[in-house]
């Protein structure tokens, strides 16, 4: 098992490096030339900048039983077909049961956008979203251990 980050843009990568020392986990950091994030203790893996470029380098290491950090409901997705747990920044564990609405919301969203609309973006990151963070990752990461526990 390895934990895979989708880190453009991703608000976590410290502690969930963190997170991947404290349980041995071996951790690929994946970003675009745009946005190139090196970390100790972290394989990063730099692909060029293009649509859905950092998606794909994933998917393309991705194994079942992999743990993924991602904010894109896409990659989530795809990710989920693999057999790879996936969380987001705030410790939401995508699912089987709970993509499919995920992504009708981004879809709806996109079509605002496109017609000319407006959406709020994100509020300025909390101390609780981060440790809703930790927390998710450490369920998802004590079920996915061969031996259930650290």
């Amino acid at each position: 098992m390895k934990l895979l980050i989708d880190a453009d843009g991703c608000p976590v990568v410290t502690l969930a490096l963190r997170e991947a020392r404290a349980w041995e986990i071996p951790c690929l950091l994946l970003c675009d030339t745009a946005h190139r994030i090196e970390r100790p203790g972290a394989e990063t893996i730099v692909v060029s900048q293009g649509a859905d470029s950092v998606d794909f380098a994933l998917l393309k290491r991705l194994v079942p039983g992999d743990v993924v950090i991602t904010q894109d409901y896409g990659l989530a997705a795809l990710c989920l077909t693999r057999g790879a747990r996936v969380v987001d920044q705030n410790g939401r564990e995508y699912t089987d049961e709970n993509i499919d609405g995920l992504l009708r919301v981004r879809h709806a969203a996109a079509r605002i956008r496109r017609g000319g609309g407006r959406l709020r973006g994100p509020a300025k990151r909390t101390r609780a979203q981060d440790a809703a963070f930790v927390l998710g990752l450490r369920q998802i990461l004590v079920q996915a251990c061969p031996s259930g526990e650290k």
